[in-house]
């Protein structure tokens, strides 16, 4: 406004409502001055509210990147990783009732160990011979419980309590078993390293009556 005023005096308003659409046609007298019109006075100002547009965006953006994340983006976080983390051990599972080489070597991580409840530790190659070899058949898995808890990047771990039946083909045994394993992602797929159960006591006998 006052670089209007300087340039032509008592018609800066008329000017204003011109060129902000208050007056819906140029009248014919101020054509000639806004031709001859400077925008020299106004720089500063001009510049000032660039230099606005080009920082206001910016700093936006920086407040919104530096705002802690909501809570429930973790909670969905947590919620996929286990969500895959069920998928693969069904996957396992499958694997391991149909002695499926292929789908083994894809979800067995290449440093399984795996500690049977008996005392016998495999490793991913000689696991994989004993169940395309049929000398292990598992014939069916029963969780009553299973509990994936991520402990750090790229790691998970398994509990839970897990009904067996395994053995020669036509003798299998039913195993109540208490379970811990581990998971690691490798490569953007989850793989099973590690298996350790343990044979679930037997409840005792209800007492007779005499």
């Amino acid at each position: 406004m006052a670089g209007l005023q300087e340039c032509f005096p008592g018609r800066a308003d008329k000017i204003i409502r011109v060129l902000t659409g208050g007056t819906r046609a140029h009248p014919p007298d101020l054509i000639p001055l806004l031709m001859k019109f400077s925008l020299r006075p106004l720089l500063p100002l001009l510049a000032s509210a660039f230099t606005f547009a080009l920082i206001a965006p910016l700093a936006t953006a920086a407040e919104k990147s530096s705002a802690p994340a909501p809570a429930f983006a973790f909670a969905n976080e947590g919620e996929r990783l286990r969500a895959a983390l069920a998928a693969a051990d069904d996957e396992r599972l499958a694997a391991t009732k149909a002695g499926d080489q292929a789908r083994l070597e894809a979800i067995l991580s290449n440093d399984l160990h795996y500690a049977h409840s008996s005392g016998k530790v495999d490793t991913k190659a000689s696991l994989i011979k004993a169940l395309t070899a049929r000398t292990s058949v598992y014939e069916s898995f029963h969780y009553q419980e299973r509990k994936f808890t991520l402990i750090g990047a790229g790691l998970a771990t398994m509990t839970g309590r897990l009904l067996v039946k395994v053995g020669p083909a036509g003798k299998p045994n039913e195993l109540d078993l208490s379970i811990l394993a581990i998971w690691r992602e490798e490569n953007g797929q989850w793989r099973f390293l590690a298996w350790q159960s343990c044979k679930m006591p037997v409840p005792a006998a209800a007492p007779t009556k005499n």
